[in-house]
């Protein structure tokens, strides 16, 4: 009995989109945060179960990364963003909104399939 291969051709793989992406208004506003009140400490991101449309966002300050977080840098800034997470936040561009009545980060996530009506939570 023979046996023969075929050689394999190696497959082109394509770049991935980066996990998070700051916008300049939101680089500006966290560079604030991390100069001021949380010198030394950074912005964590990661998502739980919450709200009436199943996630939301959850921001928190660390102190070091943990050996779960993914460490990103974009504009000069790190932030992490806990591995649980990842995966709901690939490709997602985080910017810094001032309204009239309100103001605070956002999340532009390409991953979203819906949001609540009043803009709290989300799912994938």
């Amino acid at each position: 009995m023979s046996t023969s291969t075929t050689p394999v051709k190696a497959r082109k793989t394509r770049e991935l989109p980066p996990l998070m992406t700051l916008t300049d208004a939101a680089a500006e506003r966290l560079l604030r945060l991390y100069e001021k009140g949380e010198q030394g400490k950074l912005l964590r991101i990661g998502v739980k179960a919450k709200g009436c449309s199943g996630m939301s966002y959850d921001m928190s300050w660390a102190d070091e990364p943990a050996p779960t977080d993914e460490v990103v840098t974009d504009r000069g800034l790190t932030i992490l963003i806990d591995r649980k997470a990842s995966l709901f936040l690939i490709g997602t561009v985080m910017d810094y909104e001032t309204k009239s009545l309100a103001s605070g980060f956002t999340f532009i996530n390409p991953n979203e399939k819906g949001r609540c009506g009043c803009g709290e939570s989300f799912h994938v």
